[in-house]
């Protein structure tokens, strides 16, 4: 893996595909060559929009998930588990091998992580003017390399990134993936009156 590896995807270039609750947007898959279908993947990280009220989770052994609303309210019910309701930025985690049943229509955002890998969601609020500066670091040294990546939901960051400086809007989706030992600081810069909302995405990779 070379050092700080840097990729962006625009919002025209979204895979979008229909399944039986609605419609997925897959905004990244690792290695780029994987198959959803065949679940080859080391991880995914897509956006649903759940157009009926009542739908049930594809059955995922062997990966862990973490999905977090963006729009709307959702109650996720976790067969022989627990329930749990979910309101805008809210977050939920569990296997893909559990039952699990959503009912309400919403937009959602959703992580997929193959056994060997873990992860976390996080919502970003920047109001104007105002930058944020995020350290990629694995203080413990416990894993060999970390992709941290962003979601645009709401406005028109700029992204620096060393010396370099990228513009995004509503939609695209920005990764950089470094070994371990490496560190960088990423800004986000927003330049403009209303505030803008961001996913973040950590993925560590143990193996």
């Amino acid at each position: 893996m070379e050092k700080n590896t840097i990729k962006i995807v625009r919002k025209e270039q979204h895979q979008i595909s229909q399944w039986a609750g609605g419609t997925t947007t897959q905004l990244m898959i690792y290695p780029e060559d994987a198959d959803y279908g065949n679940r080859d993947f080391k991880w995914r990280v897509s956006s649903a929009k759940v157009e009926l009220v009542e739908s049930e989770f594809t059955h995922l052994p062997r990966f862990s998930r973490i999905l977090m609303v963006v729009e709307g309210e959702l109650a996720l019910e976790h067969e022989g588990r627990y329930k749990v309701m979910l309101s805008p930025y809210q977050q939920d985690s569990f296997m893909g091998d559990w039952t699990t049943k959503s009912y309400g229509k919403v937009t959602d955002f959703n992580l997929m992580m193959a056994e060997g890998v873990t992860g976390t969601l996080e919502a970003l609020k920047i109001v104007r003017e105002k930058c944020v500066e995020i350290l990629k670091s694995d203080e413990d040294n416990k894993v060999k390399q970390i992709t941290e990546a962003f979601y645009i939901v709401k406005g028109s960051p700029c992204i620096a990134v060393g010396n370099d400086e990228i513009s995004l809007g509503e939609g695209d989706f920005f990764s950089i993936t470094g070994l371990s030992k490496d560190e960088h600081n990423i800004n986000f810069y927003n330049r403009r009156e209303e505030e803008m909302m961001i996913i973040r995405v950590t993925i560590y990779y143990n193996d």
